[in-house]
């Protein structure tokens, strides 16, 4: 499919760019749109994958990195471009189905983790999830697709999410080392591309393993100010 072809997709299976350029009168969740420069230079440096413009995983990647940005930064539910509101529904490894108002009052972390000895997400927002690990991954946790099995109506893909453990989780010491996630996902799907619902299938106790091994960190660094703390002011800055 050539470029010209791509750009007459729906827009929400478009560059999430473009979807933030057209989002007009959107109730931004911290008031300015997103900007996804750092981790377009980072998946350019760090991906594995080299989709063209216009296959189907190519579509894939772009529906899911719009629906994770309208998640993470679109305030009101009922402007997400990629999902069918009304019926939307998430679940994790077989867990329980979660509405679009759900995740927009919750975030992602909160809902795709359970509470366990290293994450708590009863006591945790929205935003202190946010903050929280946009604080252990400071270069970002870049997402693409690693390979499409079937196509629409029901789209089942392989996945992978990566960062660099280089911020402080929690009061464990960062290790530097790159934790990646892979998983494996369904999507049920419109005929013009819009989400249904999302069953993703990952082990998230690996994860929160990885982020504790460093350790905890010395009285020193616990005392100190966090040093991603002026970049988080600047949280539109994805």
């Amino acid at each position: 499919m050539s470029a010209t072809q791509s750009n007459n997709l729906p827009l929400w299976v478009q560059d999430r760019d473009r979807v933030i350029t057209e989002s007009i009168d959107t109730e931004w969740r911290y008031q300015t749109p997103p900007d996804y420069s750092r981790s377009k230079e980072n998946l350019a440096q760090e991906s594995t994958r080299n989709h063209l413009e216009g296959t189907l995983e190519a579509i894939v990647q772009n529906l899911v990195r719009t629906f994770e940005m309208e998640v993470s930064f679109k305030a009101n539910p009922e402007q997400w471009l990629s999902i069918v509101n009304d019926k939307f529904r998430l679940s994790t490894n077989g867990g329980v189905d979660y509405t679009a108002a759900d995740l927009s009052a919750q975030g992602t972390y909160n809902l795709f983790m359970p509470d366990s000895e290293h994450y708590k997400a009863s006591e945790e927002s929205f935003e202190s999830s946010a903050k929280l690990f946009h604080t252990t991954f400071p270069k970002g946790f870049p997402w693409e697709v690693l390979e499409v099995f079937s196509g629409p109506p029901n789209v089942t893909f392989k996945w992978r999410h990566w960062g660099h453990f280089n911020g402080q989780y929690k009061d464990y010491a960062p290790t530097g080392e790159t934790v990646e996630i892979i998983g494996m996902s369904i999507a049920k799907v419109t005929d013009d591309l819009k989400i249904i619902s999302l069953e993703h299938y990952f082990d998230n106790s690996l994860f929160l393993t990885k982020l504790t091994s460093g350790g905890k960190a010395n009285a020193d660094n616990q005392g100190s100010a966090c040093p991603f703390s002026s970049w988080f002011k600047k949280f539109q800055k994805s």
